[in-house]
């Protein structure tokens, strides 16, 4: 594609343009100063800038767009593969929690290396991070990249929300005008989004054929070499101790605010004893009980999760209440000095092992091995037995301070 800057010269090149007919006008006196006919006189932007005919008020160019490629159905932004640090920073900040519901990218048609019209298109959701992955392992591959709108959210998680959907991928295939872009009819739909894309809707609404691709994205390049042919590897869906471990500051960074609003009702309780209530009681005792949070915290957000394949059940929660209590028992020796009951030392136990459990639970949604019914059925049997046992540790803890 060929960028033009516009032409403001006359077609007749004769022609003065500043010569007007009419009385009293004449410009044969006028000079103009001799930088206005210099090269110079075009503004920088345009000389440096080769994507500045792209510029719209409002609009930011987005930093992994490398060109504008034109198309029979109008300009296509053709993107990167190289993952910028910038990049790398944020996919830090999203994987600990950090503006992750707002880490999209715009829905619409893209393009990578040098597409052309018998080039494939890949499906994907509009999570940044998504994205990030599939262009990161589409180096030295040319394709299209049709991206849905998502709502920032990727697309497992998205097939089963139904936003990765069938008429999402039919509305986005007609908006870019895709039959105008690539002289095939086949779009390639990675397989995590299977349960939200009915292959024989999609034909059916238009025209083109739904090809499921791999699980990872890194597999891509292997899956087009072969002819799309996906061999078992390609399909399975994996859960490393990698997998689980990166999930865990989002876990964590989830748990934060309810853990806020927990220790502050520890240090009240903690308040309450012989005078009703003490300030230094509070200060102290508070401390204490905060120890049995933080465990409570790290056993279900992060030991648990790690430790998934080897803690016994297939309930999450009670994986969390066995990880639970072995931390709390652990932490026992440390604090027994400044607790001196045992009613205060079960209170702080039990304590644990709910918060233990309770976020164990919440990692069933991150996880391979349940379906949303399961995950329906898991919480109706164990939220009543975690509240249970907060109510439990908490007329322990009181009771301990008399």
């Amino acid at each position: 594609m060929k960028i033009r800057p516009m032409d403001t010269r006359s077609d007749n090149p004769t022609q003065d343009p500043f010569q007007k007919k009419g009385p009293g006008l004449s410009t044969n006196d006028v000079q103009l100063m001799p930088s206005m006919d210099m090269p110079g006189l075009l503004c920088a932007s345009e000389e440096t800038r080769p994507m500045a005919a792209y510029d719209r008020p409002g609009y930011e160019l987005c930093r992994y767009v490398d060109h504008f490629m034109e198309t029979d159905a109008g300009p296509v932004p053709v993107i990167r593969p190289d993952l910028e640090k910038k990049d790398r920073l944020s996919t830090i900040a999203v994987r600990c929690g950090i503006r992750r519901d707002k880490y999209l990218v715009s829905p619409g048609l893209y393009g990578i290396g040098s597409p052309d019209p018998d080039s494939d298109v890949l499906v994907t959701a509009n999570y940044k991070l998504t994205f990030d992955h599939l262009r990161s392992a589409l180096r030295g591959v040319s394709a299209w990249i049709l991206v849905l709108d998502t709502r920032g959210v990727n697309v497992w998680c998205a097939a089963g929300k139904k936003i990765f959907s069938t008429q999402e991928l039919v509305n986005r295939i007609k908006a870019v005008h895709l039959e105008k872009v690539v002289a095939h009819k086949r779009v390639i739909v990675p397989q995590l989004g299977a349960t939200g894309v009915s292959a024989r809707q999609v034909k059916a609404q238009s025209g083109f054929r739904v090809v499921y691709g791999p699980v990872r994205a890194c597999d891509i390049p292997e899956f087009l070499n072969k002819g799309k042919k996906a061999d078992k590897p390609m399909r399975q869906v994996t859960f490393t101790l990698f997998e689980r471990f990166v999930l865990t500051p989002v876990e964590l960074h989830g748990a934060l605010k309810i853990s806020g609003i927990a220790a502050l009702m520890l240090f009240v309780l903690s308040g309450i004893g012989p005078g009703i209530f003490s300030f230094h009681g509070a200060w102290e005792r508070g401390l204490i009980s905060l120890s049995a949070l933080v465990t409570g915290l790290i056993s279900g957000a992060v030991l648990t999760p790690v430790l998934l394949p080897v803690i016994p059940s297939k309930k999450f929660a009670f994986k969390g209440i066995l990880m639970g209590g072995v931390c709390g028992l652990l932490l026992l020796p440390l604090i027994w000095d400044h607790i001196g009951s045992m009613a205060g030392a079960a209170a702080l136990v039990i304590f644990s092992v709910m918060v233990s459990s309770h976020l164990a639970m919440n990692f069933t949604g991150a996880t391979p091995f349940t379906s949303p019914s399961g995950v329906e059925k898991e919480m109706k049997q164990y939220i009543p037995v975690q509240v249970t046992g907060i109510l439990v540790s908490a007329g322990l803890w009181i009771y301990s301070a008399f």
